[in-house]
């Protein structure tokens, strides 16, 4: 089904002292990736391929803050089957496209807008879709 919450995502400044910050914290464990200013979060109990294995929670990600990706806060991403027909959709119904489609290893693609509120939204579809 799409149109779910499927993660939530926090931006950061410096990725050594975010991670360290919610790992200390919530003991999340935090896993950076190299070269795409990313870093996976997870909440509570996972199976690598297939996310959480109880029910209840998310988990979710940490994107580096950079002038083309001003993130000012934290934002969910939504589960949708098709990225492009979605970000056009949006944009009829006055929300804006930020970036484009981008493909995330062989799990699937993400994007991201801004709605007429001007708060930062993902995009998900997997690479099944």
């Amino acid at each position: 089904m799409s149109g779910r919450v499927v993660h939530f995502e926090i931006p950061f400044d410096d990725g050594d002292r975010a991670r360290a910050f919610y790992a200390e914290i919530f003991g999340w464990h935090t896993e950076h990736m190299p070269g795409m200013g990313y870093t996976l979060l997870q909440t509570g109990p996972t199976d690598g391929a297939s996310g959480p294995t109880e029910p209840g929670f998310i988990n979710g990600g940490m994107f580096e803050r950079t002038a083309d990706f001003p993130g000012t806060g934290p934002n969910v991403v939504v589960d949708v089957p098709d990225i492009d027909a979605t970000l056009q959709r949006i944009e009829a119904a006055g929300g804006k496209a930020v970036g484009a489609r981008t493909p995330v290893g062989d799990m699937g693609f993400a994007a991201y807008f801004t709605d007429p509120e001007g708060n930062l939204i993902g995009l998900w579809e997997n690479a099944s879709s």
